[in-house]
This record gives structure tokens, C-alpha cells and sequence, in this order.
């Protein structure tokens, strides 16, 4: 994937994830500042979001596996 495409993909998944937890309103006015706990929301289901894609492409890879269960 190019720099290019990665970046725009993490972008997108920044605002989807934000719009999930109703915080997209917040990212829309630049000039307004997010709050540490609203960036660490943010930023921690994006995590989450990205283990569960790698989690899902790995499982893709290998035929007859499923991805762990997450409790």
C-alpha cells in the first residue's frame, strides 16, 4: 500500500471510528480542540479496529482457522 493510500485509510478509519463513539461532530471544527480522554477513545478503538483486520486477514490466509475469540 502507498503512504498516500495508507494515510487517507487511516484517516477514514480515524472518522469512522469517531462517528461510532459520537465524537465526529468534534473533529469537524478544527479550531476546537479534542480532549486527551476523547483522542485516547479515539485512538484506542482504531487500535482495536486494526488488530481485528489483521486478526480477520490472517485467518483469510490460513484455510479452516478463525480468528481468536475476544471476551
Amino acid at each position: 500500500m502507498s503512504e498516500k493510500k495508507g494515510h487517507k485509510a487511516l484517516q477514514d478509519l480515524k472518522w469512522e471510528t469517531a462517528k461510532d463513539l459520537g465524537l465526529d461532530d468534534n473533529l469537524q471544527n478544527p479550531g476546537d480542540e479534542l480532549t486527551t480522554r476523547e483522542a485516547g477513545k479515539i485512538g484506542g478503538n482504531m487500535v482495536k479496529k486494526l488488530v481485528e483486520k489483521g486478526e480477520e486477514a490472517m485467518a483469510d490466509e490460513t484455510p479452516g482457522s478463525e480468528p481468536p475469540s475476544r471476551s
